[in-house]
């Protein structure tokens, strides 16, 4: 479904990512996994056009990405909930979902669709007119990644979903993750729940300074004594 060959990508002189090449198949859950500054959200940015990508190539169902505008990437089907949720606070939980909708001209579907989410995340039906900036860090979370299925998205990029939320919570949300999974989405997580993250997911990558350093399945991963040292605590 999607395809990262040798892709370079940064800010400013800076290359974040030098020569990713990774995956993701239709169906899958992949994690991608690595210390902090490894260039993981990067990657996502890369893909969903909000990095420029200086060498190699993005391609999504076998058309190139990486020309694309975000819109336009949105538009092939992917949506992206960004690290930090990035939600509008000034704006009701409804007006948040409905936005992410922006491109759909399908009045009707889309209303569907509000009324689905609610059954996904049944706090958000009952808080459908708050303001978002008053909900709580797991219930913007969960707002974020609604307003990003409001697009109906085949391949969903999600940057830390589980970041500042209390243990329960974390559990709770890989549960919706799995959830969302099993209603046909495929899924590329970055997630610095090593652990859980390898868990769920079919495969994995291992980042290390912008450069994929070990790919294989999840379990292995999870199994293999170089992740284990660095990332699940030996």
């Amino acid at each position: 479904m999607l395809r990262l060959d040798n892709v370079t990508a940064g800010y400013g002189q800076t290359n974040c990512l030098k020569g990713v090449t990774l995956e993701v198949r239709k169906g899958e859950i992949v994690a991608l996994v690595g210390a902090n500054g490894a260039g993981k959200t990067t990657t996502l940015k890369a893909i969903s056009g909000l990095v420029p990508v200086r060498g190699g190539t993005i391609t999504f169902q076998g058309a190139p990405l990486h020309r694309l505008s975000p819109g336009a990437i949105v538009g092939r089907g992917i949506s992206h909930v960004p690290e930090g949720r990035r939600i509008l606070s000034r704006l009701t939980v409804e007006e948040n979902l409905e936005l992410g909708a922006y491109l759909r001209r399908d009045r009707h579907a889309i209303r569907k669709d509000l009324e689905r989410m609610g059954e996904l995340f049944p706090i958000l039906a009952q808080r459908r007119r708050q303001l978002a900036g008053t909900l709580s860090g797991g219930e913007q979370q969960m707002l974020a990644i609604a307003r990003g299925l409001m697009a109906r998205p085949t391949l969903l990029l999600l940057d830390e979903p589980s970041l500042g939320l209390a243990p329960k919570l974390v559990r709770a949300m890989f549960e919706t993750i799995l959830r969302l999974h099993q209603d046909g989405v495929t899924l590329l997580l970055v997630e610095q729940n090593v652990s859980l993250a390898l868990e769920i997911a079919h495969r994995g990558y291992v980042l290390e300074t912008g450069r994929i350093v070990l790919t294989d399945t999840a379990p292995a991963l999870a199994g293999n004594p170089q992740v284990k040292t660095a990332y699940l605590g030996g």
